[in-house]
């Protein structure tokens, strides 16, 4: 029975069509993203970029004033809102000084 269904013509049709496609999409999923940090290691050998840890490092700065400022802050629901915010507008603002400048 899949003897017959295999010389069919419209499978024949679909199989050219389709297998191309199902090549490119298993591809696609294999491949490390370059993004990640997975795939920033191996290039470059380093577990961090300085970015990264510079960007954790004012995230850690944040909460801990706003921990020091609003006591028991980070029981609250918008806390991760706020950090976030809080990290937004700093970077907002070193940007435009960064424009300032040049």
């Amino acid at each position: 029975m899949f003897d017959r269904i295999k010389n069919l013509k419209i499978v024949k049709t679909l199989k050219e069509q389709i297998s191309p496609k199902l090549r490119w999409l298993n591809f696609t999923n294999g491949v490390i993203k370059k993004t990640s940090a997975d795939y920033i290691s191996m290039i470059t050998g380093m577990e961090e970029l300085k970015s990264s840890a510079d960007e954790r490092k004012l995230e850690a700065m944040v909460r801990q004033q706003l921990k020091e400022e609003f006591p028991n802050i980070e029981n609250m629901k918008s806390y991760e809102l706020l950090v976030d915010a809080v990290i937004h507008n700093y970077k907002k603002k070193q940007l435009q000084a960064m424009d300032e400048i040049k």
